[in-house]
């Protein structure tokens, strides 16, 4: 094991991956990334791990499945895949929690995750994401993993008025799963003025499996109105000056009203039978997501330099179901509330022929404000505000059109403040329940420096190197902690925050015009990592302890004809950590973190210039890293055994004319029978549940 560690730390660190296949060419497009560096710049800057999904293939992807957590499991090569459900548990990236942004604003809730973070926007409003892979300290507090941001959509036309419309169903063979979903984009520009209004609405009906069979209630997708809302105008006060305003609003809400049979772990499945107990006080799902951004640019505020700013506030809100694990029932919610500001300067410190230098520095302000209750009042986490202040100073070199040095240091200033709360009685593993005890809240201080440094050397066309090292500093998930307290006051409690250090080392390019590839390598550490793990009475409680991730990933891209293009991409990774904290690492970190390897596939052709159909194939390897318990045969939580499975889903288009386009996506093309990586490695009766069978979408689209 050492020597496979000592392998891996040698590769050390970054690579910049861009997965876009937006075009059935293969192309030399100039990529333009913005997450990376707060700024946009040429890809092939960027010394940092990057999948970019473009809005064509997302699209593509949305006529097989709208679920934003189904299209990114189809296109980021390190992320787990999905549970098939509201719930984003166990879709980690590269074994730790990723940060998800909208335009920048944060999505997560880090001290309380709610593992709905992924599922807040609807794909018909995303022009690109942009991810980045690897612990980044860039944007804040719970970027472990990396970050996932949804760029959304902007005019980019100079007519008045031009747009897309949308409409068509969804269902599988099998009676009352018919759903539909209407979507509707504009945009224009008038004079100095720009604007772009989308919106969306999906209805979806029952979901079975591959034998017919409703699928459990718990998290269900099925029986929802999901709905998507965006505003966003612009004003060009004059060459160098611009203003942007934005509101989006997401929700979700559950119509589903189906009983639960619970199954037998291995053997029968979790299903959805007859009604159910009409207990939910409010509809499952996100029945909120409210997001408001106001920017401003200056690309020439004085002497080479630019500014940016932008203010943001976030309200959201997330229910779920009714649980008699309560002392006398009930539904728990994630409310989070945010405020901040980011001021970025932009100072061009020379450009000759040969070599360009620039910093970027300044700024960010942030207020979160996040808790977790019952519907009824009840709190089952005190309210938690946190206040984090952050400067930062980020410096690029250029050298010979070849070689990108890149470094950058931000100094994180954290206060939390807890209030004073009970904690909520909630049922043990023998029935009987736990005692509410009073915790004293207070203040929780936290401040670290923590930086990035990288480079790229790009050679030639054919091979280009990346090298990186970079921070994230996150608090624990502060919530959990605090629900099941045993002290009475926070000051006994680990809260400790999590620092991650991420080495990477990779290689990509293109060969002629008919092969991309990439591959990169990467360790990540921690001197105090969080997992869940599983205590004597079945409850979930957070280990602290010292941990190591490694693993590698990498892509292959054909185009050998203009009118076919194929290609696939693989990752693998290993966890470790030190219970004992003794420098022995002789324990592994739980499925619940560790993804099994995967393999993405796909295939388009074009047979004719109108119509374009592709196959695209997901194969997740088995995982057998545990043992089970000798006496009782049953798996901790985390630890159960992971079948493989192989899951293939077909996609077409036909463009009628410049106006009118029909698409057909089918989900689960063979209707093969199989249960999500989740259902096997909670290794919880409740929770081991088939995947959905067979399901089709029918789009037309009309674009004016």
């Amino acid at each position: 094991m050492k020597k496979v560690l000592l392998s891996a730390a040698c590769l050390g660190t970054a690579t910049a991956f861009a997965q876009v296949k937006d075009t059935l060419q293969t192309k030399n497009v100039e990529e333009v990334v913005m997450t990376a560096s707060r700024k946009k710049e040429n890809i092939k800057e960027v010394p940092s791990s990057i999948t970019i999904v473009g809005e064509k293939q997302i699209q593509s992807q949305l006529t097989v499945n709208s679920d934003i957590t189904s299209i990114l499991q189809y296109t980021v090569p390190s992320l787990g895949t999905n549970s098939g459900q509201t719930s984003n548990t166990g879709q980690t990236l590269r074994g730790r929690q990723v940060l998800v942004l909208i335009d920048g604003i944060p999505q997560s809730t880090p001290l309380r995750n709610g593992a709905r973070d992924l599922r807040v926007i609807d794909p018909s409003a995303i022009e690109r994401i942009e991810v980045i892979k690897g612990a980044s300290s860039i944007y804040g507090n719970g970027a472990d993993g990396g970050i996932i941001n949804y760029i959304t959509k902007r005019s980019k036309t100079d007519q008045k008025i031009s747009g897309i419309s949308q409409v068509g169903l969804t269902g599988q063979p099998y009676g009352g799963t018919l759903g539909m979903r209407a979507s509707q984009l504009l945009t224009g520009k008038v004079n100095k003025f720009d604007y772009t209004l989308s919106l969306a609405y999906e209805r979806t009906g029952y979901m079975k499996d591959a034998d017919g069979i409703m699928l459990t209630p718990t998290y269900s997708t099925a029986k929802m109105d999901n709905y998507n809302g965006m505003l966003k105008l612009g004003y060009a006060i004059n060459d160098n000056q611009r203003i942007e305003a934005s509101y989006i609003g997401y929700s979700s809400r559950s119509n589903l009203n189906l009983g639960l049979r619970t199954g037998k772990y291995g053997v029968s499945p979790t299903i959805g039978e007859g009604e159910g107990k009409s207990l939910e006080t409010t509809p499952q799902g996100t029945p909120k997501n409210n997001n408001i951004r106001v920017s401003y640019d200056n690309k020439n505020l004085f002497a080479g330099t630019s500014l940016n700013i932008n203010l943001y506030y976030q309200d959201f809100k997330t229910v779920y179901g009714y649980s008699d694990t309560f002392f006398n029932g009930g539904q728990s919610n994630v409310i989070s509330k945010k405020a901040g500001a980011r001021f970025n300067f932009d100072t061009q410190l020379w450009n000759t022929a040969n070599s360009q230098g620039e910093i970027i520095y300044g700024a960010d302000i942030l207020n979160d404000e996040t808790v977790q209750k019952l519907e009824d009042g009840r709190f089952w986490t005190p309210s938690m505000s946190m206040t984090n202040i952050a400067p930062f100073l980020l410096a690029k070199i250029d050298l010979f059109k070849k070689l990108t040095i890149k470094g950058g240091l931000r100094y994180e200033n954290i206060r939390v403040n807890v209030d004073d709360f009970n904690t909520l009685s909630v049922i043990k593993n023998d029935g009987t329940f736990t005692k509410s005890i009073p915790v004293s809240g207070g203040k929780l201080n936290y401040n670290a420096l923590v930086g990035n440094i990288g480079l790229r050397y790009n050679i030639e066309p054919y091979i280009n190197l990346f090298a990186s090292f970079s921070q994230a500093y996150s608090i624990n998930e502060l919530g959990r902690i605090l629900r099941t307290s045993t002290s009475e006051t926070i000051q006994n409690l680990e809260t400790k925050p999590i620092i991650v250090n991420n080495y990477e080392l990779g290689a990509t390019g293109q060969v002629a015009s008919w092969l991309n590839y990439e591959l990169t390598s990467y360790v990540s550490t921690s001197k105090l990592g969080a997992t869940f793990v599983q205590s004597a009475d079945r409850a979930l409680t957070i280990k602290r302890a010292p941990e190591i991730i490694y693993g590698v990933e990498g892509f292959l891209h054909f185009t050998p004809a203009k009118w076919v293009r194929f290609g696939g991409s693989h990752s693998w990774m290993e966890g470790i950590t030190s219970p004992d904290d003794n420098g022995e690492y002789s324990s592994k970190i739980n499925n619940s973190r560790i993804s099994a390897p995967k393999v993405l596939a796909y295939i388009q052709v074009k047979p004719i210039p109108a119509l374009s159909v592709g196959l695209d194939m997901l194969h997740s390897f088995k995982q057998d890293r545990f043992e089970a318990n000798a006496k009782t045969g049953l798996y901790a939580y985390g630890e159960g055994y992971v079948p493989e499975y192989t899951v293939f889903n077909f996609k077409s288009g036909y463009e009628i004319n410049n106006h009118w386009k029909l698409s057909l996506g089918i989900e689960n093309l063979f209707n093969k029978m199989y249960q999500p990586a989740i259902a096997w490695w909670t290794a919880r009766d409740s929770e081991f549940v088939n995947s959905p069978g067979m399901r089709g979408t029918f789009l037309i689209e009309y674009k004016f």
